[in-house]
């Protein structure tokens, strides 16, 4: 995306924390709020920012808080979901609209599900990829879910543990190290023995993938080599904290029009449970105005990377269905 499409700001959202956020689009036109997940950044929404600003709408992208060009705040605890939320009402009290359209991916489409949530009245439609939305469970935390349906080894487990990721990560070269992560393939939850790391686990050899360039995977690997992986890490290891302080929401639905977006070899979808959730009236029953589901084939985890093209068009006429 050429650099002069894409404006950069700083935004305060919190004593102590600004937010870079990218923008491309008018300023005056429809506000799309892109949320990235892990390990990624704002610029993994380079496509449909352009094809947003394409069809008039002023595509949002920030940096999450502990990403990036955004600041990191000290300790785990600063990183629960009610934290990420508020940021991203701050940031939307910034831009001046009463209301936004959402779009989230991986844990930033956790996060988009959180804002649906908690603050229905600031969005006005939601597109979600790779992560359907979980009810929170009233006696089993999000931790134990994870061990009964995976066991111990599953990799978020792994994550839980300060330094021990960092370390696994730290052994490789970063340009490898992204082109291993976005290169996944194997439709099967990431299952960790005691003996294997992360990288030993996954199904990747480190080719680049033909979707992304090495200019693209430079850029990923020199913004984690500034900030390394321990903001994103500690999103995980808030987990069950965040299950136990969204405990009033308990049984609350998701009201706001959504459309949900998978590929059929993402490693979400083929979790244990998963599939029969979306596709036999769980996900709907959660989601009552839940409109579409889209299920792409022969596309992996990072979606909004490997079908740039397919996804930004969904997304922009879910979008534009709103548009008075």
């Amino acid at each position: 995306m050429a650099a002069a499409a894409v404006r950069h700001r700083e935004v305060e959202v919190a004593s102590g924390v600004r937010l870079h956020v990218a923008e491309s689009g008018p300023e005056g036109g429809p506000v799309a709020l892109l949320v990235h997940g892990f390990p990624e950044l704002w610029y993994s929404w380079r496509h449909q920012m352009r094809a947003l600003a394409a069809r008039g709408f002023r595509a949002v992208a920030p940096d999450l808080r502990g990403y990036g060009d955004s600041d990191a705040p000290q300790g785990r605890d600063s990183y629960t979901v009610l934290h990420l939320v508020g940021d991203l009402v701050a940031l939307i009290a910034d831009l001046g609209r009463p209301q936004v359209f959402v779009a989230g991916h991986d844990w930033g489409a956790v996060v988009a599900w959180q804002l649906c949530l908690l603050r229905p009245d600031l969005v006005t439609a939601h597109v979600s990829l790779s992560v359907e939305y979980q009810p929170r469970h009233p006696r089993m935390s999000v931790l134990q879910a994870v061990r009964v349906l995976c066991g111990d080894d599953h990799y978020v487990c792994r994550f839980q543990k300060p330094g021990v990721a960092e370390a696994e990560f730290a052994r490789l070269d970063l340009n490898h190290l992204f082109k291993m992560v976005f290169g996944m393939r194997k439709p099967a939850t990431i299952i960790l023995p005691q003996d294997k790391t992360f990288f030993d686990a996954i199904d990747s050899d480190g080719t680049c993938p033909p979707w992304l360039s090495e200019e693209d995977i430079s850029y990923y690997a020199d913004k984690f080599g500034k900030t390394g992986f321990t903001g994103g890490f500690n999103y995980y290891r808030c987990i069950d904290l965040d299950w136990e302080l969204t405990a009033p929401w308990t049984g609350a639905l998701i009201n706001v029009p959504t459309k949900f977006i998978v590929g059929d070899l993402d490693l979400t979808y083929n979790t244990p449970g998963v599939k029969d959730y979306i596709h036999k009236g769980g996900f709907k029953a959660n989601v009552p105005n839940l409109e579409d589901v889209v299920v792409l084939e022969g596309v992996g985890h990072f979606i909004n990377q490997e079908k740039p093209d397919e996804v930004s068009e969904h997304i922009c006429e879910f979008f534009s269905k709103f548009l008075m």
